[in-house]
């Protein structure tokens, strides 16, 4: 199974940077590749979530779909996430908030991902994890930016 890890520093607080990402229902505002999210099902404390996502894939001129379950730490601000349903056949992960220094946060995000699809080379396989890497790197960066105009 592909993982992708990536860190960013954020020159914003960690309570700043982690309400941004809670905040899933105003991603498609900033982020371009994401057509649409919609916030399916919140529990009563706003600490579990399920999410429908829709991603473009500009170069191959098509959309990926996927239901995720969110589960939302403050105490640690980390949020753990798993697919409920979608295009890809699995896909876990994490994204930890840590406060390095006052006023900087340490945002690592780590992904586990299975995407068969048959017939599939190599050379397509590859791609495909460039181009989920890129969308999680842009998803990254969409958040420091908006911390950091904070």
């Amino acid at each position: 199974m592909p993982r992708i890890e990536h860190t960013l520093t954020i020159n914003a607080p960690v309570s700043t940077v982690y309400a941004i990402a809670r905040k899933v229902e105003e991603f498609p505002n900033f982020m371009a590749d994401l057509k649409s999210l919609t916030v399916l099902e919140t529990s009563p404390d706003g600490n579990r979530t399920i999410t429908e996502w829709v991603g473009l894939i500009r170069e191959f001129k098509m959309t990926m779909k996927w239901t995720q379950e969110d589960l939302w730490n403050n105490e640690t601000y980390r949020d753990d996430f798993t697919l409920l349903k979608g295009d890809m056949d699995s896909m876990s992960g994490y994204w930890q908030f840590t406060e390095e220094a006052t006023n900087v946060t340490r945002f690592d995000s780590v992904l586990d991902y299975e995407y068969n699809v048959p017939l599939i080379g190599a050379m397509v396989k590859t791609i495909i994890k460039k181009k989920i890497t890129e969308n999680l790197q842009a998803t990254m960066e969409a958040i420091k930016r908006r911390a950091e105009e904070a």
